[in-house]
């Protein structure tokens, strides 16, 4: 799958995306949402697969909206962005709730809905020269892709605010600091990382992991009663899956699990 927007390949049980509009920095268009919605169904459909990781080809990331597409819409714009802004978030929130762990790799410079697909890795790995603006305001538009739900979540109203409102890049040390993305990895070791984390996590317990990953986001709108009965829920039927009791006999035995 490897004549598009994004490309799919699979290496062993680990899916690796990669946005390849090198030559317009990766910007989204209708063809790249339409392909990221139907990517992040197959990955999450297909039973083979046990990760995804989600990168960028040449020197970005993704710059966000692709403004000439914008442009040529004229006077049709508002139909025309909140087609593909509803498009492009069909994608995202597969990724968010499929039931295997996502990694990014973001290998360049994030920015508008380029920044929202970075951050929603479950572990973002940035390359030392990535940075990260919201950019949403600088051309009189407003966040999409779920900036708006998952910055003050990630890094604190206030910091969320200020990227928003103000459009301050944020350098990869810095992002790194605040919690924006999980850690930074010099450029030229960055695909190596990723496969070695995504390799990791695809020998784990998966279905374990999606519930963490859902019991994560719950937690965001949930009472404090309301999540420790999700967590009983969780708990125990994790505990009365296969992983959970592979996880316990091997445990005992003192010998590595084999989850897969």
């Amino acid at each position: 799958m490897n004549n598009s927007a994004i490309t799919l390949d699979i290496v062993e049980d680990v899916a690796w995306l990669t946005l390849a509009r090198p030559e317009k920095r990766n910007a989204v268009d209708p063809e790249f949402a339409f392909r990221l919605h139907e990517l992040a169904e197959h990955c999450a459909a297909d039973q083979a697969i046990r990760c995804v990781v989600l990168t960028g080809s040449g020197k970005f990331f993704c710059v966000g909206g692709d403004i000439d597409a914008f442009s040529a819409a004229g006077e049709d714009a508002e139909a025309a962005v909140g087609a593909l802004a509803r498009s492009f978030h069909a994608g995202i929130h597969r990724l968010a709730t499929m039931e295997k762990p996502l990694v990014t790799a973001i290998n360049g410079p994030a920015a508008g809905a380029g920044l929202s697909l970075a951050i929603l890795g479950d572990i973002a790995l940035a390359a030392a020269s990535a940075h990260f603006t919201s950019a949403y305001s600088a051309v009189g538009l407003t966040p999409d892709g779920g900036a708006s739900w998952w910055l003050p979540r990630l890094i604190g109203m206030r910091r969320a605010q200020e990227m928003i409102l103000t459009n301050r890049r944020i350098g990869a040390e810095e992002a790194a600091a605040i919690g924006l993305v999980t850690r930074v990895v010099p450029d030229d070791a960055l695909r190596t990382e990723a496969s070695t984390v995504a390799s990791a996590l695809a020998k784990g317990p998966i279905r374990a992991l999606a519930r963490c990953r859902a019991l994560l986001v719950e937690s965001a709108t949930a009472d404090l009663s309301t999540q420790l009965d999700r967590e009983a829920a969780s708990i125990a039927e994790s505990a009365g899956a296969a992983e959970g009791r592979e996880g316990v006999t091997a445990f005992l035995a003192k010998r590595p699990p084999h989850f897969v």
